[in-house]
């Protein structure tokens, strides 16, 4: 072979480990992009008189036909979408609404119960739970606007992991919202309501108010937030406190004891047929006892939870599941969640028992360093390295003792938006860059 088709090929096989590289950087926001497909609008047929609207709000509507009217599980996010969704509906929703049924309290559910119920005084059903938990929204955590993006351009935003957008075009309102006229705080309600058959049950998962709409004679479940494709959120980065995985588990065996031939959640698309939805269940129940179990057996060993979270992972064939795939909730914080909900702040080191005050302790980093100026050059030896959190937290040395540091600022948003476009989790993504924006954003151009 002549010599320079050996660079040639050389070349190429550089140029092909580069691109491959590249392309592994980048899997899991492809794999996010990917997920919009479960939010495009659609009006699909789970069963014989049921119908769910995918992609026209945050959450997913869902129609029940009855022979002397309709009934309508959770909402949508406001009365924008809610409109939008009855029109969608047509025909298919058969006036009156009898009832509406609230699956749990969060706004996205419950925002545009006014315009199903027009002039017909439906019914309106929760737990009693709801109740309580509706004046509590919002307060004692942060805003959760930026993990959903609220406040990223077009051209930053994929989506919200299991919806498509929250708050982007509509903002939140509790406008569209009807207090319950009917509670229950037994672990189940029948109920027959325009000649339909149901029963409601208490399954709590994401929240503590959560219930399932079960469906005996359709062998249709609907799960609300319980379910969806996508890791389970249960531990919030957004402040609210951790959601019990325990609580979580047995609802799940709950769920699959019916035996349901088709699974309406309240997120993502409908899993139509019986041994696809008794897989999913199943999948979705073992992926959170899997990282339970795991948690737990390292807690006794003493663990802490940086230990912890370096090797606890789902097995291979959960972690591969589809509905297990982190664009919601993630392993790692579920792990950290489960750790302080169990033994609290503390990690068991004494040195932090009562740990240097921040600004103190960056102080005193960076003088060990060499400076501000040596900090900040090693932080671009960082990015230029690749590592991104390395970076970033250098920057934050900088920042704690001068939060006016243009080039720290620079740095840690370079940093920010380098680790949101390697992420498949669509809340750490949206997290990531409106962090980096806000950093950005009083900056004068380079």
């Amino acid at each position: 072979m002549p010599r320079w088709a050996c660079r040639t090929s050389a070349v190429a096989v550089t140029m092909l480990f580069a691109a491959s590289a590249v392309a592994q950087d980048y899997a899991g926001r492809e794999k996010l992009r990917a997920q919009s497909n479960e939010f495009r609008k659609d009006v699909i047929r789970v069963a014989n008189g049921v119908y769910v609207a995918v992609g026209y709000s945050a959450s997913n509507v869902i129609l029940i036909q009855g022979g002397t009217g309709s009934i309508i599980v959770d909402t949508a996010t406001d009365p924008v979408a809610a409109k939008a969704i009855r029109t969608a509906f047509g025909e298919l929703l058969r006036a009156p609404v009898r009832a509406i049924i609230y699956t749990h309290s969060h706004p996205d559910h419950t925002g545009g119960a006014t315009v199903f119920a027009g002039t017909d005084r439906p019914e309106i059903i929760s737990h009693q739970r709801l109740v309580d938990a509706v004046p509590d929204i919002g307060r004692a955590g942060r805003d959760g606007g930026d993990q959903f993006g609220m406040t990223l351009p077009a051209s930053m935003y994929i989506n919200a992991g299991v919806q498509l957008e929250v708050g982007r075009v509509t903002p939140p309102t509790r406008e569209g919202y009807l207090a319950p006229t009917r509670t229950f705080s037994s672990d189940e309600l029948p109920l027959t309501i325009a000649g339909v058959q149901l029963q409601l049950l208490y399954t709590p998962g994401e929240t503590a108010d959560a219930i399932s709409v079960w469906l005996p004679e359709k062998r249709v479940l609907m799960p609300g937030d319980d379910f969806f494709r996508a890791f389970p959120n249960i531990s919030p980065i957004r402040g609210a406190r951790p959601r019990s995985p325990e609580d979580w588990i047995a609802s799940l065996e709950k769920m699959l004891a019916l035996g349901p031939e088709s699974v309406a959640p309240s997120h993502t698309r409908p899993v139509l047929g019986a041994a696809l939805a008794r897989a999913a269940l199943t999948a979705y129940r073992d992926g959170i006892k899997s990282v339970l179990d795991q948690t737990l057996q390292g807690m006794k060993q003493g663990e802490r939870p940086d230990e912890l979270v370096a090797h606890i992972k789902l097995p291979p064939a959960l972690a591969a599941n589809p509905f297990l795939q982190e664009f919601y909730g993630g392993v790692e914080w579920t792990v950290r969640g489960i750790y302080a909900d169990r033994v609290g702040w503390f990690d068991g080191n004494a040195t932090n028992l009562f740990p240097l005050p921040e600004k103190d302790r960056a102080k005193r980093l960076v003088a060990l360093i060499g400076g501000a100026d040596r900090l900040l050059s090693s932080a671009r030896e960082a990015l230029a390295a690749r590592e991104f959190e390395w970076a970033a937290e250098l920057a934050d040395y900088a920042l704690t003792n001068d939060s006016a540091n243009t080039n720290a600022k620079r740095i840690k948003a370079q940093a920010l938006t380098e680790l949101a476009e390697r992420q498949i989790n669509a809340i750490a993504r949206n997290y990531y860059l409106s962090s980096a924006m806000y950093l950005l954003r009083d900056l004068p151009p380079q």
